[in-house]
């Protein structure tokens, strides 16, 4: 029997906050079930090029560590000293002031200390004091500085695959101090000697051997494609093309393989290329850059540099102008934050300029790629498409801000202008649980597996309450987002605490509203569900 069937809403409300009766650095970690995730599978890590395959799991006394990992570990920490100076300057100006300790959704739903983000930062900036700095190497314990132990790696290993490096938490630091780098530098630490999730490595395996994160191969992603453009021409009366690696085309649209293979991405799918259709664009979908999300950004640096490189080498082979990315959350952040410095400005590509209302769009000037969502609400604001509010009367929708467009990319209001304009009942959660401060699904980087079931229902428990909380008071039946991670997570997330609700993708909103030249009658939505009340 699985974790997940084993457990109801009732077992996880009680929180105990109250810490433990031992200090935290003589606590020992509880690989418990449900709240870790499996190792990283041998052959993933070889076809990565990783160091130490092996078979092993986190539950195990013996991790198969090489006979020299301290050192590999302070090598590589000394390295990443050096090369990132954001790296020193976190492990240094934290004063542990607590503004962050009550932000973790994990913290929230689990109570242990160990997940406040200031805590979760000390498990690595207590091992920085004691080999990097002065008073560490001679006070020790006394400076809050400790060795670098199995028991310390294990800990790393169990709470920085606690941390969705979401951001949430720095958004209240003083201080400036992004947790999100410190788990991604903790995870890099443990790379160096094998100790990753499967839910990370094996994605990012497929990625460089099929171009997905599913390891469907391109007569797959073709065959899908089609079968969405049957449903729409069900749907609608419609027939959509499906471009595929078309040379010359003006765009190349890269979507998260999510949006192919399963619903409710499917119906996202399905409008991205219902309003392609209906303006006319030309664009092409490509069977080799068939991802946009980045599972390198939950794994290293180096891993983030590789994948995002593909989509790229793609659009020049193709020969496009520039690129559209669907609605997905850790592309955005990998495109935002770190594409110029990692693989340089995109200058083989043109600014993009949208070849119906022609504008320019400046924010993109360097990485050549713009979200659907600014495409498609700047298509709305020019009057290009027409629109039927209406045929979405049947939802009560409300809004989920995912952590990367929104506190990473600051796509906020676009989102909900194209709500707006296609949905006459839209309710906003409470102000402390969106936008910047937006609550996470509980399962980004890497921790939407069924291992790891409990965990991901405490992460996801804050998010789930404030939906609770406008289903009673405005009898919202639906949660939009923009982002493929949080389709599939809240989807389940929702069906554990808030089963009345059901996710959507902000474009599959739109596509019920979409008024397509030559469409017949409609009298269900995408989901064939009526659309009367």
């Amino acid at each position: 029997m699985s974790s997940a069937s084993k457990l109801n809403p009732d077992d996880l409300i009680s929180i105990n906050y109250r810490p433990p009766e031992t200090s935290w650095p003589s606590t020992p970690v509880d690989f418990r079930p449900g709240t870790w995730s499996y190792s990283g599978a041998a052959k993933n890590l070889s076809y990565l090029g990783l160091p130490n395959p092996r078979a092993w799991q986190p539950s195990d006394q013996d991790w198969k560590l090489p006979e020299n990992w301290q050192d590999i570990i302070l090598t590589g920490m000394k390295d990443r000293l050096d090369k990132y100076r954001s790296f020193r300057l976190f492990m240094d100006i934290c004063v542990r002031c607590g503004a962050c300790a009550d932000k973790c959704h994990f913290y929230m739903g689990s109570g242990d200390p160990k997940n406040m983000p200031v805590l979760r930062g000390e498990l690595l900036r207590s091992v920085y004091r004691r080999y990097f700095t002065t008073a560490g190497k001679l006070f020790g314990k006394l400076v809050g500085a400790r060795d670098l132990t199995e028991d310390v790696l294990k800990e790393w290993f169990y709470y920085f695959h606690q941390c969705t490096e979401c951001r949430r938490c720095s958004v209240f630091c003083p201080y400036g101090i992004d947790q999100a780098e410190i788990t991604m530098l903790g995870r890099e630490l443990l790379n160096l000697v094998g100790c990753n999730i499967n839910w990370v490595i094996e994605p990012a395996a497929n990625c460089f051997r099929t171009g997905n994160h599913l390891g469907i191969q391109p007569g797959g992603i073709k065959d899908m494609l089609e079968f969405i453009a049957d449903d729409i021409e069900d749907r609608t009366g419609v027939r959509v093309n499906v471009p595929l690696n078309k040379k010359g085309a003006d765009i190349l649209f890269v979507a998260p393989s999510g949006d192919f293979f399963a619903d409710p991405g499917t119906y996202t799918c399905m409008g991205y290329m219902m309003l392609f259709h209906e303006i006319g664009l030309n664009y092409t979908f490509s069977t080799y850059a068939s991802e946009g999300g980045n599972f390198g950004l939950f794994t290293s640096h180096e891993m983030v540099k590789r994948l995002n490189a593909k989509i790229y080498a793609e659009a020049k082979r193709l020969g496009v102008k520039w690129i559209i990315g669907g609605e997905c959350g850790h592309m955005w952040r990998v495109i935002n934050q770190y594409m110029d410095t990692m693989n340089g400005p995109a200058d083989f590509l043109s600014e993009p300029v949208s070849p119906v209302t022609g504008t320019r769009f400046e924010n993109a000037r360097a990485t050549k790629m713009v979200h659907i969502a600014e495409f498609t609400a700047d298509l709305i604001k020019q009057g290009k498409i027409r629109l039927d509010p209406r045929r979405n009367d049947h939802l009560r929708v409300t809004f989920h801000d995912s952590c990367n467009p929104a506190r990473a990319m600051g796509l906020l209001e676009e989102p909900r202008y194209i709500i707006n304009n296609v949905c006459n009942n839209f309710q906003e959660m409470a102000e402390d649980t969106i936008r910047e401060k937006t609550l996470c699904c509980g399962a980004g980087a890497g921790l939407g597996n069924e291992e790891n079931f409990e965990m991901r229902m405490r992460g996801g428990m804050p998010r789930a309450m404030a939906v609770k909380k406008v289903v009673e008071s405005h009898g919202v039946n639906r949660l939009a987002c923009i982002c493929a991670i949080d389709r599939a997570t809240l989807t389940s997330l929702m069906d554990f605490w808030v089963p009345q609700v059901k996710v959507m993708g902000v474009h599959e909103l739109l596509a019920n509203a979409l008024i397509m030249t030559g469409e017949k009658e409609r009298t269900t939505d995408l989901r064939g569900e009526s659309l009367s009340i």
